[in-house]
């Protein structure tokens, strides 16, 4: 019996690198080499920082806005769920793992039996005590064929998968509270600056007014520049509105309300975030994205779960063992002679099935291939993502120059032909025009700031950023 045992572990022994999982090989060629160059696209210098390795404090230059994330980092409930979601894989991983190793039980029992013997006609009672201890295994599968080898790679991938989805959840939280914030800052200037109109308007109103009354004006003047005037309230009414709304996706996103003195005024003149770009880089940088990553991790798991379903077909062997001790004295278990062993290994295949296990294998193998289109849909995306926020990034700089240069002369013209009206040498209407135009250039050169304080964001987002505290490599 003890060389059967003996000869079945050894056996077990030199199949236990058997694995019928297929080699897992990284899918390529889903999108070009290298990221999109030339005609819209920025020539950045190729010594640029690279943007995914600068640390979110370091990109991020408003400190008010530093501290809003911080605080969303802490408190946003997306990131304590995704975090939950971690902790679930980890243990589902630790519970799968456990299945490689055989479970160890003790025992122990103590048996008390009345027996009655015959004794020269007569019968007497006899009390039969018997105590046993033992410590074993049952039913411990010997993975010869790699099925819970297997299944334990594809639930540690499952874990790694969900960790780079919380790395990915806290790049979006990062990137979302920049946006949020932005958009708040440019609502405020954009109420600001309707504040500032509505008064211009207001005083020109008045003074047609005043013209009308005395004989020097018309009623259609008054009526031009009271239209004017309830259109920038308008405006301002709309804009208190937007702002509350910014300032509640704000509290949100960072899960708790942001103090006033953290809440932005307006863009501002300063810059809010680094202007680094980067310069002549390979599309392989997509493939550290969290996102990619966590595809990738998918799919060599549904890889692994191919492995399981075609050791399936193959023979199921477990062993059950014990070693312990038998006595009829308490006192006697641990003494010479009273040790005992059982060993029980068994075997089984299943004849027929009716086709579940191929079922199952061609389930495996229908779910890594679309694990590997979702591998390539996800640098498809990236790629998408981060060629678009260059896009936008090469010519943003044309456009910023344009509307501030256009802002400035509307504004140079607004107040020409305002002084040019009140002397009497221009109509009204050219005046209201000029003012509708300064008004309305100036609120396109907000919208353009914005875009371009958001395209900085964007890229940051899109090229992994976000996940160092601090700079990793050097700055310029």
């Amino acid at each position: 019996m003890k060389k059967s045992i003996l000869v079945l572990l050894a056996g077990t022994s030199l199949l236990a690198g058997c694995n019928l999982a297929p080699k897992y090989e990284r899918p390529a060629g889903a999108v070009p080499v290298a990221l999109p160059e030339g005609g819209v696209y920025p020539a950045a210098p190729t010594d640029a920082v690279d943007v995914s390795r600068i640390g979110w404090r370091d990109f991020f230059l408003d400190d008010r806005l530093r501290q809003v994330i911080e605080t969303g980092l802490a408190n946003n409930r997306d990131l304590r769920i995704a975090a939950g979601n971690v902790q679930q894989a980890r243990a589902q991983y630790r519970v799968q793992r456990a299945d490689r190793l055989p479970t160890v039980n003790a025992g122990g029992t103590a048996t008390y039996t009345n027996n009655l013997a015959s004794m020269g006609g007569g019968s007497t009672s006899t009390d039969i005590e018997i105590y046993q201890a033992t410590v074993g295994l049952s039913a411990f599968e010997l993975d010869l064929f790699g099925r819970v080898r297997n299944l334990s790679r594809a639930a540690q991938e499952q874990y790694f998968a969900s960790e780079e989805a919380q790395r990915t959840a806290r790049i979006s939280l990062i990137a979302e509270i920049a946006s949020a914030w932005l958009t708040m800052a440019s609502d405020s200037e954009q109420l600001r600056l309707s504040r500032e109109t509505a008064k211009a308007f207001e005083q020109t109103l008045d003074l047609t007014r005043a013209q009308f009354r005395i004989g020097t004006g018309s009623e259609l003047e008054v009526r031009q520049a009271e239209t004017s005037y309830q259109s920038a309230v308008n405006d301002i009414a709309a804009l208190e509105t937007s702002v509350a709304r910014d300032q509640n996706a704000l509290n949100l996103l960072a899960g708790t309300t942001v103090p006033a003195e953290q809440l932005p005024t307006g863009l501002g003149d300063a810059p809010l975030t680094r202007d680094a770009l980067p310069g002549g880089i390979s599309s392989d940088v997509l493939l550290r994205r969290p996102d990619v990553l966590q595809a990738e991790h998918q799919l060599i798991a549904e890889n692994a779960n191919i492995g399981a379903a075609r050791a399936a077909f193959f023979p199921t062997i477990s062993l059950t063992g014990t070693l312990g001790t038998l006595s009829t004295a308490l006192g006697g278990l641990f003494k010479d002679g009273s040790y005992t062993y059982t060993g029980s290994p068994s075997a089984s295949l299943p004849l027929f099935d009716f086709g579940r296990r191929k079922g199952n294998l061609d389930y495996a193998k229908a779910s890594r291939d679309v694990a590997v289109a979702t591998y390539e849909k996800a640098i498809q995306t990236a790629f998408r993502e981060v060629s678009d926020a260059l896009a936008q990034r090469g010519r943003i700089g044309d456009q910023i120059r344009a509307q501030s240069t256009r802002a400035e002369a509307a504004g140079v013209a607004a107040k020409l032909s305002d002084a040019r009206f009140r002397s009497g040498v221009d109509s009204f209407l050219v005046t209201l025009d000029a003012q509708r135009t300064a008004y309305g250039a100036q609120q396109a050169l907000v919208t353009t700031r914005l875009t371009q304080a958001s395209n900085l964001v964007e890229l940051y987002r899109s090229l992994g950023g976000g996940l160092e505290e601090t700079t990793q490599v050097g700055t310029n």
